[in-house]
């Protein structure tokens, strides 16, 4: 079985097809660039062929690279040599862009620039990383009109860069500034926006596609087939480095990385000194040095633990990794009890997946107002091209505001998503429960009450399952899935294939108060208040959470989640832990911004000033004399330890007592639910980086100085004694 296959046709012109067995989306592997640069090898050879169409057999042109083959290389990189254990991969990567450059010169001579041959590539639908670095060593990128495809280079959300010679290339082609949303965000655009933007050609009918590909290969002539960069009187657009504008635009990318990546991510780094050193070279020089930096960052324990964390681990989590052994649960009819704004959200990402939804409510009005919400987001989507308004009316269709219960007939399941009280949830439960079938499956979004707890007010436990959503859920990618003591397997199935049919990352998690996802952020926000009323400046506790990564600082966080339900929070634990409750001193500083009325963003007022419009304006000048900041401030690392290190001890217990139940949930579900420093690869992969005899040697020091909180859990005592690994331990338990 083979990646490509050729054809020639009678005109002479040869169609390669990429069509990958077994794969829903063509993936690149080492065996698969052998085979292309075999078939051109044949059809610049032959004499009959007069030019070369690269396409695909499925809906989609490529999904990228395999990046298990990425971190198999990685992994095998001591193949090299002892003297420069990186050069095996330095080469690897180097056999892969000499056959994308055989593509672009295509059989001409590299002094003369004569005699080669055309070569198109035809994309019927999404090309991602290495399927689009091989479009763009072709002469001309043809793509099929279809907006539901995307095309771009995903790579720097995965801590790496495109290393394929798309760095190069699109910087060469497009310019820096042009290019750096789509290399230094990963902005993925339809075929019609990229064509404008520049990154591909033409956009033709779908039933076109080959045909204007062909015409063109026909067509073209020898000015046609070479690239830009090949030529002598290329000129870098924008200005290369050593010219005024080139300058300040490099000075311009360099503090824009600094500004957004806090010095915390190694990758948009490493790619913006490939393009600024490539800049002064010519291109093949450049491929080297794009080829140096690519290694360095696959060398770098973070592009390891992204990759692991952010590609295997979630599309195998993904794909069901934990699920149950039971039938397909796929869901027809959804109830959503709660029109506010989760009930709301969750009833728009059901409608747009195709699920049939009832959203209920006490009132019309809130019912309706929930309803509004969807319409909204609908019409955004549409007016930004993310859908078609076909598509978003239909989807709106499915969506059914009520107040009556007995519209809940015939749903398969219902989530309720009202107010965090018992009470309420239990009322609600029973009032569903009497007009559901015996088949449905109940589930609460409750992000802190014990899924056991709220069953009882259900008469089949087994069919009750927390599914915790993550606000704003249009935006959210993760689903925090409870599984009560009584919950079974059926209801964790549905739930897992709901939120799959609505592409979300799942995590499985056993019942405790708080779950896992609240049992991590809530400590992280109560050390940034805790640093704050001891009179660690507030500056400070924000800049050092931003410079590990985390896209909130704790202070921030709890202004978008709100004071009074941090309040409300800490009153409930109180009151449910008696004299072992441990934050008073969180409670003394939560409790003095109530007595000042700053009770977070949408109170206009919180740790944070804001304007008229809620914009957010700086940190409240008030803060000073509320809580005095201390003569002698902490050192940076000691600040950014105590971030971090209360987050991965609480990890590292809910994995100690069975609330995890697998690692790469852990690492998944912390990067996805409330952006823990992605470059770490979450709380597990973090933890595996200091090595477990550090960390356990740390937290003892943490607490020694700041309190128990930070003492070592036995699990980590145990693994630093035998010098384990998280990943090492619980990845071969798994693959046992």
């Amino acid at each position: 079985m083979t990646d490509f296959t050729m054809q020639t046709g009678s005109d002479g012109v040869a169609v390669i097809t990429w069509d990958v067995p077994g794969r829903s989306m063509n993936v690149m592997s080492l065996a698969g660039f052998a085979e292309l640069d075999a078939l051109m090898g044949q059809a610049l050879a032959d004499g009959a062929v007069r030019g070369v169409v690269i396409t695909s057999g499925k809906d989609s042109f490529a999904g990228g690279m395999d990046l298990n083959l990425l971190a198999g290389m990685r992994d095998g990189a001591g193949d090299g040599g002892d003297d420069d254990p990186a050069q095996g991969l330095f080469d690897g990567i180097m056999g892969m862009h000499a056959v994308l450059r055989r593509i672009e010169r295509a059989g001409m001579d590299p002094k003369t620039l004569k005699g080669g041959k055309p070569v198109a590539a035809a994309l019927p639908g999404t090309a991602l990383g290495i399927g689009l670095e091989l479009p763009l060593a072709c002469h001309r990128i043809f793509a099929a009109d279809n907006a539901q495809a995307k095309i771009g280079f995903p790579e720097i959300n995965v801590g790496i860069f495109p290393g394929g010679g798309g760095t190069t290339r699109v910087a060469r082609r497009l310019g820096l500034m042009a290019a750096a949303p789509f290399l230094l965000e990963g902005r993925l655009v339809a075929p019609q926006a990229a064509a404008k933007a520049g990154l591909i050609d033409e956009v033709v009918a779908p039933g076109a596609l080959l045909d204007a590909a062909r015409a063109w290969v026909l067509a073209a002539g020898p000015g046609d087939i070479v690239k830009p960069w090949d030529r002598k009187d290329f000129r870098f657009p924008g200005g290369a480095p050593y010219h005024p504008s080139g300058y300040m635009t490099f000075v311009g990318a360099a503090a824009m990385v600094a500004g957004r990546t806090w010095g915390a991510f190694p990758a948009p780094r490493a790619l913006l000194s490939a393009v600024y050193e490539g800049a002064l070279v010519p291109f093949d020089a450049a491929i080297r040095i794009e080829a140096r930096w690519f290694t360095h960052i696959l060398l770098n324990p973070s592009s390891g633990a992204m990759i692991r964390a952010l590609f295997i681990d979630r599309e195998a989590l993904e794909k069901g990794a934990n699920r149950p052994d039971m039938p397909p649960q796929k869901v027809q009819r959804l109830g959503v009890i709660g029109a506010g704004m989760m009930g709301a959200g969750i009833a728009n990402v059901a409608a747009q997946a195709g699920i049939e939804v009832v959203l209920l409510d006490t009132s019309d009005a809130a019912a309706a107002r929930g309803r509004a919400h969807a319409e909204a987001d609908l019409a955004k989507a549409v007016s930004r091209g993310r859908m078609s308004a076909g598509a978003g009316d239909a989807a709106l269709a499915r969506i059914t505001a009520t107040t009556d219960f007995a519209a809940l007939a015939g749903a398969d399941l219902v989530i309720e998503a009202v107010f965090e009280d018992p009470q309420v949830k239990a009322g609600v439960t029973r009032q569903a429960m009497a007009h559901l079938g015996p088949e449905a499956v109940f589930a609460s979004n409750t992000s802190t009450l014990p899924i056991g707890d709220l069953a009882r007010a259900s008469d089949r436990p087994e069919d009750f399952i927390g599914i915790h959503f993550f606000s704003p859920v249009e935006r959210m990618l993760l689903v925090e899935i409870i599984k009560g003591a009584r919950t079974g397997p059926r209801a964790v199935a549905k739930a897992l294939d709901f939120a799959r049919r609505i592409r979300k990352t799942p995590i499985v998690v056993n019942d405790a108060r708080f779950f896992y996802a609240n049992r991590c952020i809530i400590p992280y926000l109560n050390e940034g208040m805790r640093m704050l009323g001891e009179g660690v400046s507030p500056a400070l506790i924000e800049n050092a959470a931003r410079m590990l990564g985390f896209p909130l600082g704790p202070l921030q966080l709890i202004d978008e989640t709100s004071l009074e339900l941090g309040l409300r929070i800490a009153r409930a634990t109180r009151a449910a832990m008696g004299a072992d409750y441990p934050d008073a001193a969180v409670d003394a500083v939560l409790e003095a911004m109530e007595h000042e009325g700053r009770l977070g963003r949408k109170a206009g007022a919180g740790f944070y000033a804001y304007s008229d419009r809620g914009e957010r304006e700086g940190l409240w000048p008030g803060l000073g004399p509320l809580f005095p900041p201390a003569a002698a401030q902490p050192d940076l690392v000691t600040v950014q330890h105590r971030l971090m290190f209360v987050q991965v001890l609480e990890a590292v217990r809910a994995l100690e007592s069975g609330v995890l139940t697998d690692i790469r949930e852990g690492d998944v579900g912390a990067i996805l639910g409330w952006g823990f420093a992605p470059w770490s690869g979450g709380p597990f992969s973090w933890l595996d980086m200091l090595g477990t005899p550090y960390a356990e040697a740390r937290a003892d020091e943490l607490a020694a100085a700041f309190g128990p909180r930070f003492a070592p859990p036995a699990l980590l005592r145990e693994m630093a004694a035998r010098g384990q690994g998280f990943h090492a331990r619980f990845g071969a338990a798994r693959a046992a």
